[in-house]
């Protein structure tokens, strides 16, 4: 089944031109993109590795 992305801006990006990230999910997977190219493709990973990704992220 296809479901339609809704891309989010990571909340630490500016509205100055700064490194910016957008995610979208679906059912058992996460898509990433630069949020200043996003015509250039994304990455998609499931959604257990991107939780392990970013609970590295995370401080502990």
């Amino acid at each position: 089944m296809h479901y339609p992305l809704t891309w989010r801006k990571s909340s630490y990006s500016s509205s100055n031109g700064g490194n910016c990230v957008e995610v979208a999910y679906q059912p058992g997977h996460t898509h990433v993109r630069d949020s200043k190219a996003p015509d250039t493709g994304s990455l998609t990973v499931t959604a257990a590795a991107w939780r392990t990704f970013t609970s590295t992220l995370r401080p502990r």
